[in-house]
């Protein structure tokens, strides 16, 4: 019941927080279905403290504003400027005009989008401003599959130093009556060496995976947005508790795999490479500009903002380019060149886009029967363990035997720990492999 509470606070904190991308498309939910509020907690965090998610933010941030401004071309333009005029006049009869003025024009242009050449320029920032939402989600979705899996493995090497320290009891043990046995002669320098050097690799094994764990913590500190140095007060859960509580899909729908953000960034630059071949097109066309000015003045005779006193004119025309045939023709080239080859990226999105969720789906097929064989093996072990200790209790076989049997016992259940991680690291890699929708 706790559990269920956290998590439904952490989803209203999520629906609170204002983000570009709507976050009931990642379907966070998902990372609450593994009986672990921590995972949940990281992953509040990295939505609001991570970098890269933030830089993501900015950059759509800039395409929404070139929208915008490409918007704003399109509507016409006023401009005034006061002006101060010094100029000597020729004295002519009946015609006085002071020889110090002051000017004040209004000036308005505007071209006429006829051919909606203009409207086509905005319609492709549009898309540009798709393509970039689009990879903002492909970011989050990057994020939240690189927090779950770093975490994942952070608890597998909990379990894995918690085992290998039980191995490493066990061979020291092991060493301490070698030692006694090389004493009274039972057993040569040879077979003592070889116990000092299994508690040397057992040592190296402990001290790898505490390197290992050291490193994906400070990796989960960064995605997190915390400093690397405070990763001793990380808190996390337990690896045998951690499991997720619903059934993993067999097949996903291809409306599923086609709405991936890569395969729509694709889509989005396909269309704004069309739009970019019909304003190529359009060039080759004449410009359609009006312009118009009223100036307001001191220099004739009247009040300085009477019909007397200013001056009005309006021009309106077509304008074409001379000599520019040949850069007009190979911008067309170009543009169709380009929108042939992001028509061929596009395909192959959409292809890579089928692998990977295949892919996905097919590991986690053939993981879960790994797991399932692997589990198997640790039931064997475990029972041999069992006829080892009632042995022992028995006095039918060894201290030193019973440690072995232990340790078999004991890299059995690495194993299994190991095969249950990966199958849920898969796990995270199908949900960004379609995109969240699981």
């Amino acid at each position: 019941m706790i559990k269920k509470i956290l998590l439904s606070f952490t989803l209203l904190l999520l629906a609170q927080t204002s983000f570009a991308v709507d976050i009931s498309e990642l379907s966070i939910e998902f990372f609450g279905k593994f009986n672990d509020e921590n995972l949940n907690c990281y992953i509040q965090e990295a939505l609001d403290n991570n970098h890269e998610l933030k830089k993501a933010q900015h950059v759509v941030e800039q395409y929404r504003q070139q929208a915008k401004y490409s918007l704003g071309r399109e509507l016409p333009s006023l401009s005034v400027s006061a002006n101060y005029l010094g100029i000597k006049i020729p004295e002519l009869d009946n015609f006085q005009l002071k020889d110090n003025a002051f000017i004040l024009p209004f000036m308005a242009s505007y071209e006429a989008d006829l051919l909606l050449k203009n409207r086509d320029k905005t319609r492709a920032v549009k898309k540009s401003y798709e393509a970039a939402k689009f990879n903002e989600k492909a970011v989050y979705l990057a994020l939240l599959s690189d927090v779950a899996t770093v975490y994942t493995n952070i608890l597998l090497y909990d379990d894995l130093i918690e085992k290998q320290t039980n191995l490493l009891k066990n061979q020291e043990e092991i060493l301490n009556r070698s030692f006694a046995k090389f004493e009274r002669g039972v057993i040569n320098s040879t077979e003592l060496n070889k116990a000092k050097q299994a508690v040397e690799e057992v040592k190296s094994n402990v001290e790898k995976l505490k390197k290992q764990r050291e490193t994906l913590m400070m990796q989960l500190a960064v995605l997190t947005g915390r400093s690397p140095f405070n990763i001793s007060e990380m808190k996390r859960g337990d690896l045998d508790y951690f499991e997720y509580s619903e059934t993993i899909p067999e097949e996903i729908s291809s409306d599923v795999i086609f709405s991936r953000p890569d395969v729509k960034i694709t889509e989005a630059n396909l269309e704004k490479a069309k739009i970019d071949v019909r304003v190529a097109k359009k060039e080759f066309f004449p410009r359609f500009n009006i312009v118009g000015v009223w100036a307001f003045n001191t220099i004739a005779p009247g009040s300085f903002f009477s019909w007397e006193s200013s001056l009005a004119a309006i021009l309106a025309g077509a304008s074409q380019d001379i000599f520019k045939g040949g850069m007009k023709v190979a911008n067309l080239k170009l543009q169709k060149a380009k929108y042939e080859e992001l028509f061929e990226e596009y395909n192959q999105t959409n292809l890579e886009a089928v692998k990977e969720v295949n892919t996905a789906l097919c590991i986690i097929k053939h993981d879960r029967q790994i797991e399932d064989n692997t589990k198997s093996g640790l039931g064997f072990e475990t029972e041999n363990f069992k006829d080892a200790e009632k042995k022992l209790a028995r006095g039918v076989i060894s201290t030193p035997e019973y440690l072995l049997e232990q340790n078999r016992f004991i890299n059995s259940e690495i194993n299994y720990a190991q095969a249950k991680t990966q199958r849920l690291v898969n796990y995270f890699t199908l949900y960004k492999a379609v995109g969240g929708k699981l």
